[in-house]
């Protein structure tokens, strides 16, 4: 039997990355906003601030997910064979088909 642990850790691995570190650099942004907001500090003042707090605790914090996110996107980009839907190659040549009946 799995422990409670095991169990979390698989639920938090089937979210993906950039919808966590998203998600916390909101969280890192949104609370000092509301702290600053209620103490009666300047919207203005506040929100620069906390987009300060923010950023910085971010690349203190979140360098895992960043850097998870980081060469998930690499991977993505240098890939061997490019991703092509079987459906955009039909798409292709219905244009190409109308575009030389359009000509003639």
């Amino acid at each position: 039997m799995r422990s409670g642990a095991a169990i979390y850790t698989e639920q938090v691995k089937s979210v993906p990355v950039w919808i966590w570190y998203t998600a916390l650099r909101l969280v890192l942004f949104a609370v000092p906003l509301a702290v600053l907001l209620m103490f009666g500090i300047d919207p203005l003042i506040s929100a620069a601030v906390a987009a300060l707090f923010g950023f910085s605790a971010s690349l203190i914090f979140l360098r895992r997910p960043r850097e998870s996110m980081s060469s998930d996107l690499y991977a993505v980009r240098h890939r061997e064979k490019p991703l092509i839907p079987e459906d955009d190659e039909a798409e292709d040549a219905a244009v190409e088909r109308g575009s030389r009946e359009r000509d003639q």
